[in-house]
């Protein structure tokens, strides 16, 4: 079977984006630090985070209300202005933070583009997503861009028919076991992880390992060799 479409996380399998939240979140406890413990206040942040993504959806700008809402939360409604203030800097400063490729994303991409349609997948806020794209200096090499809400097997279904030659034939390649590789093996589209050093709690999953159609790889240079094996 031929493979026409590879589809492709953005966020920390393209460019770093996790480390950002880590500091961002390190700060937020600091600011919060005589309200409560360290452990307390990432688990109340992780749980009003969680809680919020249905009306906020990903992103920085969700993330900064989050942690607006639990800063009031564990203050009783009387959180400081200063220290709203300061995460709402918090929050600016991530969506101007520079953009910083991965070790090999630019020659694997690059060599990737000569054999197949790219489509880069990505869910997050959309104007800080097409940002840090133009950033990246990638952009030239993806024959579409599909900012979405949600990765599902719904999602790649539409992406990789409207893009490609539908799931059977498509790849798609991220860092999220739950967001990139379980949705579209459902789909029916051979699934790769590359892992990032440090995965956001809500992107965890079990490895299907057992799956004919799964791949684990160590970084993106090994990609366009593992598909060309299976061409």
């Amino acid at each position: 079977m031929s493979i026409t479409t590879v589809g492709l996380d953005a966020d920390d399998t393209l460019w770093h984006n996790e480390t950002i939240f880590r500091l961002t979140q390190d700060r937020f406890v600091t600011l919060l630090a005589e309200h409560a413990d360290h452990a307390t206040l990432m688990a109340r942040l992780a749980e009003t985070e969680k809680r919020n993504l249905r009306l906020y959806g990903y992103g920085v700008k969700g993330f900064t209300l989050s942690m607006i809402e639990t800063a009031m939360e564990l203050t009783g409604g009387e959180a400081p202005a200063a220290v709203v203030r300061e995460i709402l800097a918090a929050g600016r400063e991530m969506l101007a933070h520079p953009v910083e490729t991965l070790p090999g994303v630019d020659q694997a991409l690059a060599e990737l583009s000569e054999s197949y349609r790219l489509v880069l997948i990505t869910k997050g806020d959309l104007l800080d997503q097409e940002r840090k794209l133009a950033a990246s200096g990638l952009g030239d090499l993806f024959a579409a861009i599909e900012i979405v809400s949600e990765k599902d097997r719904q999602t790649y279904d539409r992406v990789f028919a409207r893009h490609g030659t539908g799931a059977d034939e498509a790849v798609m390649a991220g860092n999220s076991m739950k967001s990139d590789v379980l949705p579209a093996l459902a789909a029916g589209a051979w699934a790769v992880h590359i892992p990032y050093f440090i995965t956001w709690a809500h992107e965890v999953a079990e490895a299907p390992a057992s799956h004919k159609r799964y791949g684990a790889l160590s970084n993106i240079c090994e990609l366009p060799g593992w598909i060309a094996a299976r061409c």
